[in-house]
């Protein structure tokens, strides 16, 4: 499995107690997987992407990436992980409003250390093949809220992760754009052979993934997929 949580318990204070954020939870989701986590606010949908993104260490259990356990790794090493394995599309784009497209994934190479001119014609092909070959030199305010969303999701994929994490992709798209949305997502994981996470509110989509999950209360529990 590209990512797998086993037996793992995430609690946070609540006054005098502790509040299971996470209760016994196990999860895991391979290559070429697009999975779902549905569930009402305060569930503790967020608290699971932000222990398998290795944000958040949990109380107890363990978290996998490729099959090494990364769950008791070092600050730097946790961080080495994140921008080589793993990749993160949030509920608002997050663009910046000065780059232009082709230059939001240029970025990611300058943060990670590397040499961008080596990677422009990746970022370009990268962005052309999400359909947005007439966008490349386009900045935020000049895009739709779908091709903001498609950008993020471009620049999430720059360093090539075997595990993409997703936070409400659609939340501010229409339903015609949410759907071509998650299509794209599900693409993305056979296309790229990458196992995605996506956690939504957005029930229309769900025949479009490959499992869905409901949490509640801190327990997860799979879901039949809509036919």
């Amino acid at each position: 499995m590209s990512i797998a949580l086993k037996n793992t318990v995430l609690t946070y204070p609540d006054g005098d107690t502790r509040l299971r954020a996470l209760d016994d939870v196990d999860f895991a989701v391979g290559r070429s997987e697009l999975v779902a986590v549905t569930g009402p606010s305060g569930s503790g949908k967020s608290s699971l992407l932000a222990v398998a993104g290795l944000l958040i260490t949990p109380d107890s259990g363990t978290v996998t990436v490729d099959g090494v356990d990364v769950t008791d790794l070092s600050r730097s090493e946790r961080t080495t992980v994140r921008r080589t394995q793993l990749g993160f599309v949030f509920q608002q784009a997050n663009l910046i409003a000065s780059l232009t497209a082709t230059e939001q994934l240029l970025m990611i190479t300058h943060l990670s250390g590397g040499k961008v001119r080596g990677q422009r014609a990746r970022a370009r092909d990268l962005l052309s093949s999400l359909g947005l070959e007439q966008q490349l030199d386009k900045r935020p305010h000049q895009l739709s809220g779908g091709q903001r969303q498609r950008v993020a999701i471009a620049r999430s994929l720059m360093n090539d992760p075997s595990v993409l994490l997703v936070d409400e992709p659609t939340s501010a798209l229409d339903e015609s754009r949410s759907r071509e949305i998650v299509g794209l997502l599900a693409d993305l994981s056979r296309d790229r052979d990458v196992a995605i996470v996506m956690v939504t509110h957005d029930l229309g989509q769900l025949d479009l993934v490959d499992e869905v999950y409901e949490m509640h209360s801190g327990r997860l529990t799979r879901a039949a997929v809509p036919a």
